[in-house]
């Protein structure tokens, strides 16, 4: 039998496999056929896993790549369970079948199981497969151990992750580009830009996969200084015309406050994709660009790019941060014509724009009667947020109790703190006393704030209250003088921010000592006059920081940029860019 043509299609392959059973095994071409259409069936878009696994059981004594290659099939299925259980049964099979040749897991079968493991998230399968590759000599093997790491950094084990990668006596870019990637999955950012620079030293070159982690790793920790280096080395090796590359450079320069490099990026990258489009209209919609958010968004349809639903998101956020309700709402009816649903972050967008606009009435309405997905607690924490600024403690009390919010938020603390501060806004103290005995009952506890700052190429992160540093004496001198000055400029500390029943001059010295404030102050110190202070921040602002940040910004001439949970803050000679809507 001649070699078969070219296989398209499952209907050519299991021709061909009509053929070979007519055959036999005589024909001496039998064997590579049958490889061929397993190949097809197990690997091709246009396969049939299912015809695959039927191939693989009827042979007598499958060897190794049969094997292999059914388990790295499964392992990019919707369904890798199954590629752990042909790895189970081959390795079963060889347990019980001693005094027979049987093929066993080799080091290509390793890193497909393992990343089976990876989708599935499964630790503990991950662990016994590791276990195994101690017991088969194999862990020396690069690819098994890049594979290992790969499994438990995704896992959310990134410590597991470190010492595999500890100990590796051989590295090679993926192993590195794996345990940075892993460190910034992990909410690690500051190890993965600390392990970026060490694989530098060791002379390793990072490819695209690794510049786009660490990119990554300074859009979450506002390390400009960084990425300014990896930008440089991008030019050097001419990537940045590349989207994924190009993308992630966006990201980066809007995330640490610097919209205009983003904008030169973003012009300089070839074929923008979905993904850099959608990074460009976020970043220009968080810093309250969204005149500008708007026409990038008809500008990318007009270039025959369809939107996703990161990108509406960003079109939401645009319209979210401007007050523009109307539009708002007339965006995420249109998600219809792009066939995307809105999910529970589109309508949040819809509620907080209700909510920042004052319109609790709307809010709520919308939420009850024109969402046809079920609100969650974070939803609900939208509107009791609006309560708070707006003074509404019927609607909080109503809302409390008829949705029982604090049972939805049982294990966070976020309703506790914000119908707290909802009765403090209005003095009713008895009630905020109340949220924090309940807080204290079932054992919850505020989430710290901590923001960070970079210094010459380090960053340094605060917690509220923060005495670590090392010069945690200066900082505080210097924010003593700062609280001075912002005094005589008729600066009241808003003590109804504080949940503790501590008397007002303590309040105001905790409102003092809040991260961003520890993190201007540094910034004062460290930089020259007139430099630029860029903050990161995990929590949304507090009006009272706000507040401070505006006559910081007069007071001693500096532009600062803080970046809270929500969106950006440009504070300039008192004011700031989001016209106190956040």
């Amino acid at each position: 039998m001649a070699l078969a043509m070219e296989i398209s299609t499952m209907a050519q392959a299991m021709q061909l496999h009509a053929r070979l059973l007519k055959s036999g095994q005589e024909d001496p071409t039998h064997f590579q056929n049958l490889s061929k259409l397993f190949t097809f069936s197990a690997l091709s878009p246009s396969g049939d896993l299912t015809y695959a696994r039927h191939i693989l059981t009827n042979l007598r004594t499958p060897n190794s790549y049969y094997y292999n290659t059914m388990i790295r099939a499964y392992s990019d299925s919707p369904d890798p369970t199954r590629s752990i259980t042909i790895f189970l049964s081959m390795h079963c099979r060889r347990e019980e079948q001693p005094g027979v040749v049987v093929p066993g897991p080799d080091k290509f079968t390793y890193p497909f199981v393992l990343k089976a493991c990876s989708k599935l998230r499964n630790t503990q399968m991950g662990k016994q497969i590791h276990g195994l590759i101690l017991k088969s000599g194999l862990i020396s093997d690069r690819y098994v151990n890049n594979a290992l790491i790969h499994m438990y950094a995704n896992c959310g084990d990134s410590s597991l992750a470190l010492k595999v990668f500890d100990e590796m006596s051989e590295r090679d870019v993926v192993s590195w580009t794996s345990m940075i990637d892993g460190f910034v999955d992990n909410n690690r950012p500051i190890e993965a830009i600390k392990l970026f620079e060490l694989m530098m030293e060791s002379g390793v070159e990072p490819n695209e996969a690794t510049l786009v982690s660490v990119l990554r790793a300074c859009a979450d920790t506002g390390a400009l200084s960084i990425g300014k280096k990896v930008h440089s080395f991008v030019k050097e090796k001419d990537l940045s015309m590349k989207a994924n590359v190009g993308t992630a450079l966006i990201d980066m320069y809007a995330k640490c406050g610097c919209i205009d490099d983003a904008r030169r990026v973003f012009d300089e990258t070839m074929d923008k994709d979905v993904y850099a489009w959608t990074a460009m209209i976020s970043g220009l919609a968080s810093h309250g660009l969204s005149e500008e958010a708007m026409e990038h968004f008809e500008l990318m349809k007009s270039c025959n790019v369809k939107p996703d639903e990161r990108t509406m998101t960003a079109v939401l956020s645009a319209c979210r941060n401007a007050g523009w309700i109307g539009k708002g709402l007339y965006h995420i009816r249109s998600m219809k014509k792009y066939k995307l649903r809105p999910t529970i972050q589109h309508y949040g967008c819809i509620v907080d724009t209700f909510v920042r606009a004052g319109q609790l009435d709307e809010a709520e309405q919308f939420i009850r009667k024109m969402m046809p997905i079920d609100p969650d607690v974070v939803l609900w924490r939208t509107l009791l947020w609006g309560c708070k600024v707006h003074g509404d403690v019927e609607r909080s009390k109503r809302l409390v109790k008829d949705v029982e919010l604090l049972k939805m938020d049982s294990r966070d603390c976020g309703s506790y703190v914000l119908l707290g501060n909802v009765y403090a806004a209005t003095g009713n103290w008895k009630e905020k006393a109340k949220m924090r005995e309940l807080m204290n009952q079932r054992g919850l506890v505020k989430t710290p704030g901590s923001s960070r700052i970079e210094i010459d190429g380090n960053v340094h992160e605060f917690t509220a209250g923060d005495s670590r540093h090392v010069e945690a004496e200066h900082i505080y001198a210097k924010l003593n003088e700062m609280e001075e000055n912002v005094r005589r400029e008729g600066y009241v500390p808003k003590v109804s921010e504080v949940l503790l029943e501590i008397d007002d001059d303590e309040k105001a010295s905790q409102l003092l000592h809040h991260s961003e404030k520890l993190a201007v102050s540094f910034g004062l110190i460290r930089t020259d006059p007139g430099t630029v202070i860029r903050i990161v921040k995990n929590l949304r602002s507090c009006e009272d920081c706000h507040s401070f940040m505006k006559l910081i910004s007069k007071l001693y001439q500096r532009e600062i940029i803080i970046r809270d949970r929500i969106r950006y803050h440009h504070f300039k000679d008192g004011e700031c860019s989001c016209g106190d809507r956040w």
